[in-house]
């Protein structure tokens, strides 16, 4: 099938699925296709270098990957400096919770739509995020399990950040 006939077939699917709605689905393919080659490459490098992948996930690094995963995603989807990195495929609305920001993904074209889909959810990212965490702890551990115990920590603190304000909003202060 070529280009034109994966579009088409894309565009025909979209009219159908959709029911009127605007889905992206030739944008999402071509999302997929680089995440799946993002993966592709990992792997392949892997195999160049001789690494191997761990048997098993031992459970801290199963909770340092959830809550790195977590903030990383978050941080990247909705913090007011990481903006600059979505602003071409959304568009600022406010405010939607402390130190995060509301945006609406821009519908140009079916790619724009698709990646401020993608890069305006923090679970969506999520698998962006966690698979690029495996591979560093495939092709650097030491340095990967630094960077997700810093993002836990920060996880932590934004945690008693919010609790310390729940806390004096009931002392009244």
């Amino acid at each position: 099938m070529t280009n034109t006939g994966v579009r088409e077939w894309a565009q025909r699917q979209a009219r159908t699925y959709s029911g009127g709605d605007d889905r992206p689905l030739g944008g999402y393919l071509k999302v997929i296709g680089v995440y799946g080659g993002i993966v592709a490459a990992a792997t392949g490098l892997g195999r160049l270098t001789r690494r191997s992948v761990p048997t098993t996930v031992g459970p801290w690094d199963l909770v340092l990957l959830s809550i790195a995963t977590h903030r990383l995603s978050r941080t990247l989807a909705k913090d007011p400096i990481t903006s600059p990195l979505r602003a071409p495929f959304t568009e600022f609305e406010g405010v939607s919770a402390a130190a995060e920001l509301k945006e609406e993904v821009r519908t140009e074209d079916e790619l724009r739509h698709s990646v401020g889909e993608l890069i305006s959810c923090p679970m969506c990212l999520a698998q962006w995020v966690a698979t690029g965490f495996g591979a560093g702890l495939v092709f650097a551990p030491r340095q990967t399990r630094l960077v997700m115990a810093v993002l836990s920590a920060v996880a932590g603190s934004d945690f008693l950040q919010y609790l310390y304000s729940v806390l004096q909003q009931q002392a009244g202060e």
